[in-house]
């Protein structure tokens, strides 16, 4: 027998019953006395190398019949352990299956995760939860504490306007020049008190109002004046007339006085921007805004004491607000000129003009303001400033105030309704006649004939339209002059 021939049998049968038939050879004793795992002969094959396994700890006992294990190696031939070609560059493999009868161990897929590295990816998972948590727990702490001010206090973001100045025109420049010259007064006197405005006319301390602002203090009563800056002064008046419903009072030893320039109210036009400034109850200093609504607008106000108080006026209409303690007040264009002096504003549950300091019953505004054009203003303050008394244009006729469709010509009493010698007799005027018109000017009743009429100054020439007996004509009258109160 070739003895590597012989020796390569035995190996390959060997390797091929492992597990099977045992460990027992089945051929003599090896001529060469080359054992299992000793030292080989001259001609045997290098065994081939074993994968380690460890050794056994000491004192445990070796089955009988086992193969002697080699330092690091596994015994050769114990059944159910096949031999395995060693790579020193393999990962370690998994333990092998256990053989046929044994309890089955949790089996790990080639992709399944060890047990150790499971427990890293749940331990790194639970880390990034809790740090999750806990960064959104304390970010809506933080926010909550800031908003709280635990932190700092909280400051809002503002921008800072220094040295403003209002543009020319605006009404912020309007309002800056024109209140110094504002004053509010504060009447009392027989039994009533009430509250205007009034302006400044001079440096001599000469005002203008209403006069049915300062009409309680006419009998023994007080004119108190506020100005802008808060200073106040006792105040007299000069005099006052119904008819026009424009008053002057003065204050004396008063400095600094800051007067309003007077503008042309007969240069005024619909849809001009106008300010009107006052106390509205009470509140002193108070602007408003609009625009002139109608010009020569017939207006009759006041007639608490049996008529002799009602004031005719061809005022401005002006849509700002006016309201109770506007009387007397600046009605100014946006040169800050005055234009008007405000009066009277529409009652609508009256139907008629009512001076807006008139008593609790007077309402508010409802856009229909309306203010006695300043031109007539200056020429009634001169006259109260020179004289202390005003006198008015009169064309000497008596009027029937009941008749509509125009200012018809009559007298209730034994007075003649036509004063002989008077402007209206030297005219042509007759008993019975109809004057439906002034200079083109339609008229529809006596009061504003007189509005009409009032508006001009004596001596100045008027055409009539006149109706008699149905037939129109016109009449030239010259205005005579009468005395008002």
């Amino acid at each position: 027998m070739n003895p590597c021939r012989g020796a390569a049998r035995t190996r390959g049968d060997t390797f091929m019953d492992n597990g099977h038939r045992g460990a027992e050879p089945r051929h003599g004793q090896d001529p060469y006395g080359t054992p299992p795992y000793g030292r080989p002969g001259p001609w045997a094959p290098a065994p081939p190398v074993q994968r380690p396994s460890p050794t056994p700890p000491a004192g445990t006992a070796v089955p009988a019949g086992a193969a002697p294990t080699p330092p690091g190696g596994t015994p050769a031939g114990l059944p159910g352990e096949p031999l395995r070609r060693y790579d020193p560059w393999a990962a370690p493999a998994g333990p092998s299956a256990p053989p046929a009868g044994t309890p089955a161990r949790t089996a790990q897929g080639p992709s399944a995760p060890a047990p150790g590295a499971r427990r890293g990816v749940r331990t790194a998972a639970g880390a990034a939860l809790i740090a999750l948590l806990a960064g959104t727990l304390g970010g809506g702490v933080g926010v909550l504490l800031e908003r709280n001010g635990a932190f700092s206090d909280v400051h809002l973001p503002q921008t800072t306007v220094t040295d403003r100045t209002a543009a020319p025109g605006s009404i912020a420049a309007i309002a800056e020049s024109v209140l110094p010259g504002v004053v509010t007064l504060h009447v009392r006197g027989s039994g009533s008190a009430g509250t205007g405005t009034g302006f400044v006319l001079d440096e001599q301390g000469h005002i203008l109002t209403n006069a049915h602002v300062v009409r309680p203090a006419g009998s023994g009563g007080t004119v108190q004046v506020t100005f802008g800056s808060g200073d106040t002064a006792r105040a007299r008046i000069v005099g006052m007339d119904s008819g026009y419903d424009l008053a002057v009072v003065k204050v004396s030893g008063i400095t600094g006085l800051s007067p309003l320039p007077l503008g042309d109210s007969d240069a005024v036009r619909v849809g001009d921007p106008v300010v009107a400034i006052g106390a509205p109850f009470d509140l002193e200093g108070t602007v408003t805004a609009g625009i002139i609504s109608a010009t020569e607008r017939p207006i009759t106000a006041g007639g608490e004491d049996g008529g002799s108080d009602v004031s005719y006026v061809n005022a401005l209409q002006t849509d700002a607000a006016i309201n109770p303690g506007n009387s007397g007040g600046p009605l100014v264009d946006l040169d800050g000129r005055v234009v008007g002096i405000n009066s009277a504003i529409r009652a609508p549950e009256l139907g008629r003009g009512l001076p807006d300091g008139q008593g609790d019953s007077a309402p508010g505004s409802i856009g229909l303001g309306f203010a006695i054009p300043v031109n007539q203003g200056k020429l009634i303050a001169e006259q109260l400033i020179n004289t202390g008394r005003a006198t008015h244009p009169v064309i000497g006729v008596t009027l029937d105030m009941r008749y509509e469709g125009g200012a018809r010509v009559a007298s209730s009493t034994d007075d003649p309704p036509v004063v002989p010698g008077g402007p209206g007799d030297e005219a042509g005027i007759e008993d019975g006649d109809i004057i439906t018109a002034v200079n083109g000017e339609r008229v529809r009743s006596g009061e504003e004939l007189i509005v009409r009429i009032r508006s001009h100054r004596p001596g100045e020439e008027l055409r009539l339209t006149v109706e008699r007996d149905g037939e129109p004509r016109t009449l030239t009258v010259t205005l005579g002059e009468a005395s008002g109160g």
